[in-house]
């Protein structure tokens, strides 16, 4: 008998490798994957992978902060009622491999965490208050557990 898996929203996406250095490590099956999994609603999704610069200069643009960061999101749905979930999505590069690095992480577990994360806040969860962020790390830990990996909030 086969297994009834649940049914995965749709997913429209699209990758952009502005920065080469993390094409190999994270190919765009394992992005659709890690998207995939953190996915409440059907979506189009952009996910850009830039350099320092790029991540700066968006950071700074758009959020009035003159640095660069390790993820952004641009949700362009923030309607409940719409039917689909249109974000684009910016992972940094060097603060990535630099926060890897500090936290012991695998640069892969890393970016899956900051991925996950984005997604989130593409479908309106945010951490502006304790009871959000409490809502949004546990889903995240959920969501990761389903790919394999560690809960990023415990400590190892």
């Amino acid at each position: 008998m086969a297994e009834n898996k649940a049914v995965k929203p749709k997913l429209n996406l699209s990758v952009q490798y502005a920065d080469t250095r993390l094409q190999d490590q994270l190919p765009r099956p394992l992005i659709r994957k890690t998207v995939q999994a953190a996915l409440l609603f059907p979506a189009e999704i952009t996910l850009r992978i830039v350099d320092a610069e790029e991540g700066q200069q968006l950071n700074r643009d758009y959020r009035g902060k003159d640095y660069a960061t390790n993820v952004l999101t641009f949700a362009y749905t923030e309607d409940e009622e719409a039917e689909v979930t249109q974000a684009d999505i910016i992972l940094c590069t060097d603060v990535l491999l630099r926060e890897a690095a500090e936290q012991n992480k695998t640069v892969i577990a890393h970016a899956q965490h900051l991925i996950v994360h984005g997604v989130l806040h593409a479908q309106g969860y945010d951490h502006l208050d304790d009871d959000e962020a409490d809502e949004m790390e546990a889903l995240e830990a959920e969501m990761l557990a389903t790919l394999g990996i560690a809960n990023p909030y415990q400590e190892q």
